[in-house]
């Protein structure tokens, strides 16, 4: 790009956010940095990025979700495992932030530039990224106050005047949005600053260019190391201004807009992931107009819903929703996962299931051994936000003395559902490799998130994987063997479309994902008739297919069935069927 172009890039959001003074005062700045990283990244040959459309499944994980001898870095382990196991069942590998860090499991950055020793270096990273496209966390809302930024701003250090927001104590803070029951200003010396998150998180001060400017550049640091996807953790946050709820301000889209017209110019093909978990008409919201903002959000309604729909052994709430889903474009789609490094959010679903469905959910997740974290109301009440729980124990026990191949068979019917619906689907280690709750998690009553953690010794996880009727050794084989479905069939791009099955059987949630492939210019309609069981007892719906064609194939287990007006599931049976030709 010339630098009238990168001026033009630059200029319109600097002005939005700042005034034309500000957009004066610091446009040279911003386009010089522009200029510093465009040429490096022209000359990128490995993960450039992929076109959305041919985007296929995003492994989860730490850098260090797998530990070997003391001293000995992660990373390392991390590829070797992948290589081993995984092959290319996914195509990107999302390593949750590795930077140097003081608390949250890596969230509270000290230097977001450096990785952290005990997980490798740059060379580890950039060794993944030679055999998987990488996605790396920006967070962007705030840093560790051992941050050198946030140090200097503390000690009144001109260089970093204004980074941090401080307050005299006495403001009305009333109307501002509180995602957890956690105080929001914390005493640090004689200063009392912005936390959001918590006491060691400090908000940084986006109303400070110089700020804006910093994290720009960090953004490109990671695009330069390879980054093809980047996730903006706790983006909805980054605009604070008093007297409003300082979530989803609107120059906080400016901001996302601004980061992803840079991506995208600098780097073609690269995606933009938003987290914001909060409920979905608000969530969707950071699409943009479908062209300016995200690539992909994170789908935060799936997680809680597929729970209720096992819990509950009714899919209508799912099947409703789930007809309810559309995107503003063509170049944009949902980031579907189930677990988390965090948990199962219950925001998004506070308009679409009831307050009686939502506490049976947390109330089989504490019974599960799970814990549940809240947030305060505007009344002074709290309500559950989150439940801190592995997806596997959660989903676990429904029914009374229940088998564990029985829990495994809803385990995979569940995960079924979030790898075969539209979107790129995010699967986190732990439930490729069948792990339950880390019960034994360090500060876990203080710390509840730990409980879906797990550090796990690789190899003990070999040992585990080497017995082929062991849980861990069934849910990968299983697991491989949808996300290789997904790999290569068209239907399931992450544009296909889909229709979501009204099979007037509240025990099954079914969809028809379909795409024309137009290879050779001869137009083929691709299909692929997914249907799950959502319950243990057999259920039947009726053949969508019915009098068009007496056979179809179930490319799960790969056999050919004749079905007539009516098919048949056997308890937690996930079926995925095309036509035979």
């Amino acid at each position: 790009m010339s630098r009238t172009s990168l001026q033009d890039l630059v200029i319109p959001y600097l002005t939005e956010l700042y005034g034309k003074r500000g957009a004066a005062q610091y446009g040279d700045a911003f386009i010089s940095l522009l200029e510093k990283y465009q040429g490096e990244l022209q000359k990128r040959t490995i993960g450039k990025g992929v076109p959305l459309e041919q985007h296929t499944s995003i492994l989860i994980t730490y850098a260090n979700s797998l530990i070997g001898e003391p001293g000995y870095p992660t990373l390392p382990l991390l590829q070797s495992f992948l290589h081993e196991y995984i092959g290319s069942a996914i195509s990107t590998v999302h390593i949750l932030p590795f930077f140097p860090s003081s608390s949250d499991d890596g969230f509270s950055v000290i230097d977001p530039t450096a990785v952290d020793p005990v997980f490798g270096t740059w060379e580890d990273i950039h060794a993944l990224q030679n055999e998987y496209l990488l996605m790396v966390d920006f967070i962007a809302n705030h840093l560790s106050r051992e941050n050198r930024w946030i140090q200097g701003s503390l000690e009144n250090d001109p260089l970093y005047k204004d980074f941090i927001i401080e307050l005299e104590g006495d403001e009305d803070l009333s109307s501002v949005f509180r995602p957890r029951a956690l105080p929001l200003l914390t005493k640090i010396g004689e200063k009392l600053v912005w936390t959001t998150f918590s006491s060691d998180q400090v908000d940084v001060n986006y109303h400070n260019p110089q700020v804006l400017l910093q994290m720009t550049e960090i953004l490109l640091h990671y695009l330069d190391h390879g980054a093809s996807v980047v996730r903006l953790d706790a983006v909805a946050f980054l605009w604070k201004e008093l007297g409003t709820r300082c979530i989803h301000h609107p120059k906080t889209h400016a901001i996302i807009q601004f980061f992803s017209h840079i991506m995208s110019s600098l780097l073609p093909g690269s995606l933009l992931v938003t987290e914001t978990n909060v409920p979905h008409r608000e969530n969707i919201s950071y699409f943009g107009n479908g062209h300016n903002e995200a690539t992909m959000v994170y789908n935060f309604s799936l997680p809680p819903l597929v729970f209720h729909t096992f819990l509950s052994g009714d899919a209508n709430a799912l099947t409703s929703w789930a007809k309810t889903l559309t995107l503003p474009s063509n170049e944009v789609t949902f980031f579907n996962f189930l677990a988390s490094h965090d948990g199962i959010g219950l925001m998004p679903v506070q308009d679409i299931l009831s307050k009686s469905e939502i506490e049976a959910m947390a109330e089989h997740a504490k019974k599960q051994g799970g814990y549940i974290s809240r947030r305060s109301e505007s009344d002074g009440s709290t309500s559950p936000y989150e439940l801190n729980i592995n997806y596997f124990s959660a989903l676990s026990d429904i029914l009374e003395e229940e088998s564990e191949s029985l829990a495994i068979k809803r385990f995979i019917a569940a995960s079924a559902i979030m790898i075969f619906f539209k979107g790129v689907p995010g699967i986190y280690i732990h439930s490729l490799i069948g792990s339950k709750n880390w019960s034994g998690a360090p500060s876990l009553s203080s710390q509840p998130r730990k409980i879906n953690r797990e550090k796990i010794e690789i190899q003990s996880l070999r040992n585990e994987l080497s017995d082929p009727h062991s849980r861990r050794s069934v849910i990968l084989k299983d697991m491989l063997v949808l996300l290789n479905i997904r790999k290569n069939e068209p239907a399931l791009s992450p544009l296909a479309d889909q229709e979501i099955i009204d099979t007037s059987n509240p025990g099954c949630f079914a969809f028809l994902r379909t795409t024309r492939n137009d290879a050779g210019n001869i137009g083929h309609l691709e299909e692929l008739f997914v249907a799950v069981n959502i319950s243990a007892d057999p259920q039947r719906i009726p053949n969508l297919w019915s009098g068009a064609t007496p056979e179809v194939v179930d490319l799960i287990t790969n056999t050919t069935l004749t079905v007539s007006e009516h098919i048949q599931l056997m308890p937690y049976q996930v079926l995925a069927l095309q036509r035979k030709e």
